[in-house]
């Protein structure tokens, strides 16, 4: 079983992220994920396209704030990608 650690998503936000099993995830109300997931159902391709890259877009600023954890230099990404070891 995972350990299972919560914080609030933002401080203006009123929901709580949590982690678990490597995962991370927002506790929302079933009625907000319902009305989410209905406005999902309605866009268009195009706006949902956008929502993605803002998504993206949030998480990459996200990880540069927290000081790129896991991040590997151009030497050892180039290496993995043209199949070499470290």
């Amino acid at each position: 079983m995972g350990v299972m650690t919560t914080r609030a998503a933002e401080p203006r936000d009123q929901h709580d992220v949590i982690h678990l099993g490597g995962e991370t995830a927002v506790v929302v109300p079933i009625d907000e994920y319902r009305r989410l997931r209905a406005l999902e159902r309605r866009a268009s391709p195009e706006d949902l396209d956008v929502a993605e890259a803002d998504a993206v877009l949030q998480s990459h600023r996200e990880w540069v704030a927290a000081g790129r954890p896991g991040a590997i230099s151009h030497e050892e990404m180039t290496a993995e990608l043209l199949g070499g070891h470290r």
